[in-house]
């Protein structure tokens, strides 16, 4: 099992992206979260077709540390289905990945 992951999630607005990188670090649940966008989403809702744009979170972090990361992400997220997906890891350089663990203590 990796013990490296990237947890991904999408929200509707920049400010929510940035409270959730910035809660995430200052916590140390992650060592660093990229926000990216807008992206647009193309998505089935409530049995309706929605296009959307959005922010996504890229967020490195500990497989030890999902728990936390979905807690918090969850608790923050405007989202009533939040998306909250883990990826492993597979390899990286061990200077980044050494990085990744000093953050997450």
């Amino acid at each position: 099992m990796p013990k490296y992951i990237q947890v991904v999630t999408t929200v509707d607005r920049r400010e929510d992206a940035t409270r959730i990188a910035q809660a995430l670090v200052s916590k140390r649940a992650a060592a660093c979260v990229q926000v990216v966008g807008p992206v647009e989403s193309t998505y089935r809702w409530e049995g309706a077709l929605e296009t959307n744009e959005e922010w996504q979170c890229f967020i490195k972090t500990e497989k030890r540390h999902f728990t936390t990361v979905r807690k918090l992400i969850s608790a923050m997220h405007p989202y009533e289905v939040p998306e909250i997906i883990s990826l492993p890891i597979l390899q990286g350089s061990r200077e980044y990945l050494g990085w990744i663990s000093e953050q997450v203590k």
